[in-house]
């Protein structure tokens, strides 16, 4: 009886194991996944205190907007944000004459002219934030192969979120474990897949100028970054915890309202 219960067993979690291959080749991938486990080729970051984490958050726009200027002064110079427009940035609370001043600040592909050369034009309020590369082939060509990704959605699809955004910006430096070797062209991070990336140090002290005279660490534009793209890539997210804390103020007085109604009605019954 029990060789026939592990049998049976058995041929269950065989079973389980086919179907799910067969689900993972349905899906396009490979059938050897249905057996690996999950597992991080990364270190796992250090949790964080941010402003708008929970249901209460808020966005620090102090920091949304030194924040957008580490990314216009650093990280533009490689990264895009094709989901972004310049006239999103009136959203940091910037006038609509600044705003302005930044998209014609910038080109944008104009098509072509009577030669057949491309031509540019001043950006407008509904440009998108491009790819400073004309396509992903140069953009990989100037980046050791690898092309830079876009940051519109950077923070809510990147494993590990924001934590290990900023646990990346400042993981820099590091001495990799003995036995690690580090390829020419790539640097050590923890925080980076298999430990390893294209990517050389992007901050540096003082590499940038806050407006607001915030003394520019690299531990502070770090974070001020990571709050500029956590607030592209939820900008509504302020004005959705206000309504769902209205909704549930809302909802308690009703619920007191229909105790008290309930009462009194009640109350008068014989």
């Amino acid at each position: 009886m029990q060789e026939r219960r592990h049998q049976r067993g058995h041929g269950a979690r065989a079973g389980g194991w086919l179907r799910r291959g067969l689900l993972l080749a349905a899906l396009g991938l490979p059938a050897s996944t249905a057996l690996a486990q999950p597992r991080h080729d990364y270190r796992a970051p250090p949790p964080q205190a941010w402003s708008f984490s929970g249901p209460l958050g808020h966005f620090d726009m102090a920091a949304v907007q030194r924040g957008y200027t580490v990314y216009a002064q650093v990280c533009s110079a490689c990264h895009g944000m094709k989901s972004v427009t310049y006239g999103d940035l009136a959203g940091l609370g910037l006038k609509m004459a600044d705003v302005n001043a930044i998209a014609s600040a910038h080109h944008v592909p104009a098509g072509v002219d009577g030669s057949g050369h491309p031509v540019t034009r001043p950006a407008n309020m509904d440009d998108h934030l491009l790819s400073p590369y004309p396509n992903p082939h140069a953009a990989a060509a100037a980046n050791h192969g690898v092309m830079p990704p876009d940051q519109s959605r950077l923070a809510v699809v990147h494993p590990g979120g924001v934590d290990r955004i900023l646990a990346f910006l400042t993981g820099y430096g590091e001495t990799p474990p003995p036995g690690t070797a580090v390829p020419p062209g790539l640097f050590y991070n923890p925080y980076a897949a298999n430990g390893q990336t294209a990517m050389p140090p992007p901050l540096h002290e003082g590499g940038v100028t806050y407006p607001d005279g915030t003394p520019a660490t690299v531990a502070q534009q770090a974070r001020d970054v990571t709050t500029f793209l956590a607030w592209v890539a939820s900008p509504h997210l302020t004005a959705r915890h206000r309504v769902g804390v209205g909704a549930v103020v809302f909802l308690l007085v009703l619920l007191v309202l229909s105790i008290c109604l309930k009462r009194r009605t009640w109350s008068n019954v014989p």
